[in-house]
């Protein structure tokens, strides 16, 4: 077992609640009835060995009003892994706001900084283990997506490097408030992690693709105070180092052409833990990753295999969380995706588990051993 979780290999429960256009507001926790089903939820995990799950506050239903709180949609999950012995990574903005807040506005930061001293509150009220939160999940592809393309959320226009300075002082502030009220507070920051590759039909395109791929830790190097410490970070905010990674987060620079496991244009994911390790000497965590099916199964083979090539040469890995770990509807056209340990039925009400990809989990927890199980 890690000393830091109870389990190597954790679930997370998609939780994004963003908005988006023509769309509206996403909620995959209420879509999936994960919000009345976590109970159930979280047992079927503990049943195959998992006891670490991230899951999330919605923040938007939580303060419909400024400065007013309403737990109701949170306290039921929050008792549900309590009774269940779970420990939660809980998120507290998954690409979310309340309606009406402008992450551009003045009042963004104060705003959020209040909302995670009173979660905080509400948490330390109902059990006495350590609380491990991600402030704001992806900064890099919130900025990206939400205020340099305008696809999510504040549906801004090249405008992602103050979006996310905004973010950075807005994590650092919920840090610091968190702290204020449990001391021992411990935080996953969860970005993304790439590859780019250049083209070889334009040759100046290496420069630039390796000049993108190291943009990936601006965000964590913002936090720890590396880059742009005007922003308030230092060594203290960058606590544990958790890395998304999915098949597509390698691929050809200014394309739509991804380099995938045997291509010579691939990174091993197991080099690129190492590049994090070697970087910010800081525990790792695989915080994403995971495919649909049938993909699913050789994909955690995959994935594990390189975590235990990471490991043997010195990174300091102390978790996968299968993610999302059930079914959920798709953003774009609310098809059933399949995916995760716990397969729903077509309405998204029923659960149940999916025992081919519970077996292959079963041989991997095998492998890595009672330390890491």
């Amino acid at each position: 077992m890690s000393d830091l979780f109870k389990s190597f290999f954790m679930g997370g429960f998609e939780c994004a609640t963003h908005q988006r256009p023509h769309v509206g507001r996403i909620d995959v926790i209420r879509a999936t009835h994960h919000d009345v089903e976590a109970h159930t939820d979280y047992a079927l995990l503990a049943g195959v060995g998992i006891h670490t799950v991230r899951d999330a506050l919605r923040w938007h239903l939580i303060e419909r009003t400024p400065g007013s709180y309403d737990w109701s949609s949170f306290l039921p999950m929050l008792n549900a892994a309590t009774e269940t012995g779970t420990q939660v990574i809980w998120d507290l903005c998954h690409w979310g706001v309340p309606d009406g807040l402008d992450p551009f506005s003045a009042e963004f930061v104060p705003r959020f900084e209040r909302f995670c001293t009173a979660a905080a509150r509400i948490i330390a009220d109902h059990t006495d283990a350590t609380p491990f939160f991600c402030p704001i999940n992806e900064i890099s592809f919130w900025s990206f997506i939400g205020a340099d393309r305008g696809h999510f959320f504040p549906y801004a226009k090249r405008r992602g490097t103050q979006m996310k300075r905004i973010l950075i002082e807005a994590s650092v502030a919920a840090i610091s408030a968190i702290r204020g009220v449990v001391p021992t507070a411990r935080f996953v920051q969860c970005e993304p992690i790439i590859h780019i590759a250049g083209s070889r039909k334009r040759p100046t395109s290496f420069e630039e693709a390796a000049h993108h791929t190291e943009s990936q830790f601006e965000a964590w190097d913002m936090l720890c105070g590396r880059l742009a410490p005007e922003l308030g970070g230092d060594d203290s905010y960058l606590d544990i180092v958790a890395c998304n990674y999915y098949w597509n987060n390698q691929w050809v620079h200014k394309t739509h052409v991804t380099t995938p496991v045997g291509n010579p244009q691939h990174q091993p994911l197991h080099q690129m833990l190492l590049v994090a390790h070697q970087r910010y000497k800081r525990p790792i965590l695989i915080s994403e990753t995971g495919a649909e099916a049938p993909s699913d199964i050789g994909w955690l083979g995959l994935i594990s295999s390189e975590v235990r090539m990471a490991i043997r040469a010195g990174a300091d890995i102390r978790g996968v969380c299968l993610y999302p770990v059930m079914d959920y509807p798709g953003w774009e056209d609310n098809r059933h995706c399949e995916c995760g340990i716990i397969s729903l039925g077509s309405r998204f009400d029923t659960r149940g588990l999916r025992h081919d990809l519970a077996a292959e989990l079963a041989i991997q927890q095998q492998i890595f051993g009672p330390s890491r199980h």
